[in-house]
């Protein structure tokens, strides 16, 4: 349906008594465009907006990046003109996009095409033998490279996989298999590579585990150090430039897949500013990022953070950037004294005595400049420490309106709680606990892991809470398994953590990890809201969130996705709507057969799992790979039932 100029104009001023909120006039809103009608409007939704002033939706319209307004359908199509381009919901449950606020996703980009992920499956029999067909495809010199989000809790199994289990599915290529961040399996083809053998010192914090001769077995332990963890996978071959390009491309879009349109990179260890920004900036400087990136910078010596710091604010400010790629602040790593690895395995650390000097030291020169910064603290005994030199530091240059915030917190007591309201600061919590929940319980009890965190009295305080996933490593990059986590009180493993009476309901949850998620890049009110000026960010769900079984909270996927007023994913019958990208390279890449993350949904259907996705055997374009090893599978779906599983699987062909 389309207006004129004038008739768009006088339906926008009459438009408070018709109940449509609007962005202010889009001549006025958009004085830098040459275009008054939306962009992009989607009908026939059902929209939660996270807007107190307009809670619920059916239609909304987007111009030039952000909202220009919302209401029903009768109310918002006619701003259409031409131009506009309409899209049916279908009566679909419409999100703001999700906030990650902390995760590695500049790290995870550039390595994702590299990863064979065994996030989201669930019997390790599966796991092997996804192991053992990409051990045959994988040429000289790489590796097989299962690195982080899954714990053995998830699989049918209960366990994890032996040295012999690896060592027999990939017999002559290198395989490291990382398990969170307190252990690595390297078959005897990685220990060569690597040169580990009898005469190798043991690491400091660490242990390689040695046989009756001597010699190394493939187990590293982290004890709890996680250095000589990553330490050994930098030994492995990197993608060249054009592949990393192509690995960020494909790791944006499997976010996006899953709803994700805003993330806080928390930096991490080994990489290192500027060299391995340079792909994201290059991405960003050509308009072709389709996550909002709030990166923190991360010093990577000890003993020499202060001198990166210095350098950082010599060479700008928080907040330089653009929409889509900014400068958060420090961290999440400050000083290497303070650094409480989260390994449950292990007796918790104590931090060395030379914790706070060094701590000060960068805490007043970042205060100074009026730098915020994000500090990782997972036990209470360091939040105390830090709690005390953020406070002596407040006394001579105020903190409390920098933004400043904790990472993980798992074992904050209420009255740090009460320290941090008092300083301004913020805490960002992930769903740690979903995965090494069993392990915490083991150590410290079930009645200790029911406060682990105390996420509800966070927000009982009126404290700036988000929630992240610390993904790729030590956490699936899946924000459905953090919201699950909230909601349902249970680790992916299915062990309940959390009475209900410490459990969020689905819509606190989901605020957390968007409205209340832009505290943490300073974008309140900005995205994570569907509202009038607000960042047209937001994700088309595949079922509804808010009525769904709790288990199945889960399995949800995007079937369409915007960010910045763009679509950036579609699947099903908006699979055209999306712009293509590039096939993934290089052609032995695991994303091309496995993907990333393993719907539980695929898993259970035919007895398949997502990881045999390549099990399409169509011919057109869609997004799963075709493979003859998989192909014979997909006869044993009834013809009834093959347009839900392919569908499942994300592939358009078959919906």
């Amino acid at each position: 349906m389309t207006t004129s100029s004038l008739d768009r104009r006088r339906f926008l001023r009459n438009s408070s008594a018709l109940g449509l909120t609007v962005m202010g006039g889009p001549l006025k809103a958009h004085a830098a465009g040459t275009r008054t009608a939306p962009d992009l409007i989607l009908t026939n939704g059902r929209i939660t907006t996270l807007d107190l002033s307009n809670p619920q939706a059916n239609a909304i319209a987007m111009l030039d990046g952000r909202i220009l307004a919302l209401g029903t359908d009768a109310e918002v199509v006619p701003l259409a003109d031409g131009a506009t381009k309409m899209v049916d919901l279908q009566r679909a449950r419409v999100i703001p996009g999700l906030i990650d606020s902390h995760t590695h996703v500049i790290r995870g980009g550039l390595n994702y095409n590299l990863e064979l992920r065994w996030d989201g499956v669930r019997s390790l029999r599966t796991a092997l033998d996804m192991l053992r067909v990409q051990a045959q495809d994988t040429p000289p010199p790489q590796w097989v490279r299962v690195v982080g989000g899954w714990s053995e809790t998830q699989f049918d199994e209960k366990r994890l996989p032996t040295l012999k289990e690896i060592n027999d599915a990939a017999p002559d290529t290198p395989v490291f298999v990382l398990n969170l961040y307190n252990q690595a399996l390297l078959n005897r083809a990685a220990l060569r590579v690597v040169g580990f053998n009898r005469d190798t010192p043991q690491p400091p914090g660490a242990i390689i585990e040695r046989d009756a001769r001597g010699e190394p077995t493939g187990l590293l332990l982290a004890e709890p150090n996680a250095f000589v963890l990553y330490n050994t996978l930098a030994h492995g071959p990197r993608l060249n430039p054009e592949d990393q390009v192509n690995s960020t491309l494909h790791f944006m879009r499997e976010e996006n897949r899953l709803g994700v349109t805003s993330v806080g990179d928390a930096g991490g260890g080994f990489q290192n500013y500027p060299d391995d920004y340079g792909v994201i900036g290059k991405l960003a400087r050509e308009g072709r990022l389709t996550l909002r990136i709030a990166y923190n910078l991360f010093p990577q010596k000890a003993k020499s953070e202060l001198d990166d710091m210095r350098r950082w604010v010599a060479g700008g400010r928080p907040g330089d950037g653009t929409d889509m790629y900014r400068l958060n602040g420090a961290g999440e790593m400050l000083t290497f004294s303070a650094a409480d690895f989260e390994d449950f395995m292990v007796a918790r650390p104590e931090m060395p005595a030379a914790m706070e000097t060094e701590l000060e030291g960068i805490v007043r020169f970042l205060a100074g400049n009026g730098w915020p910064w994000r500090m990782h603290a997972t036990y209470e005994e360091t939040i105390t420490r830090a709690l005390d030199v953020f406070e002596k530091v407040h006394r001579d240059i105020p903190i409390d309106r920098l933004g400043w915030l904790f990472d993980h917190c798992e074992t904050v007591t209420p009255a740090s709680l009460e320290r941090i309201k008092k300083l301004g600061g913020g805490i960002a919590v992930q769903n740690r606990m979903s995965m090494q929940g069993e392990y915490f319980i083991r150590r410290y009890g079930a009645a200790a892991a029911a406060q682990t965190p105390p996420v509800k009295r966070m927000l009982e305080m009126g404290l700036p809470v988000a929630l992240g996933t610390d993904a790729t490593r030590v956490n699936s990059y899946n924000p459905w398994q953090a919201l699950y986590w909230l909601v349902s009180g249970r680790s992916i493993g299915g062990t309940e953590l959390y009475p209900e009476d410490r459990r969020l309901s689905r819509t606190e949850a989901l605020r957390i990890m968007t409205a209340d998620g832009a505290w943490f890049s300073r974008e309140t009110g900005l995205k994570g809201v569907l509202r009038p000026g607000a960042y047209a960010d937001l994700a088309v769900l595949d079922r509804d969130y808010f009525i769904v079984p709790q288990d199945q909270i889960q399995d949800i996927v995007s079937v369409l996705t915007v960010v910045a007023g763009k679509i950036v994913y579609g699947a099903g019958r908006y699979a055209s709507l999306a712009p293509a990208i590039p096939p993934v390279s290089p052609s032995w890449s695991p994303v091309r057969k496995f993907g990333g993350y393993s719907a539980r949904t695929a898993n259970r259907q035919a007895g398949v799992t997502r990881s045999y996705a390549a099990m399409c055997n169509c011919n057109s374009s869609c997004r799963l790979h075709s493979h003859d090893h998989f192909r014979a599978a997909s006869t044993a779906i009834p013809a009834s039932d093959a347009g839900a599983f392919w569908g499942a699987l994300g592939c358009s062909c078959h919906v």
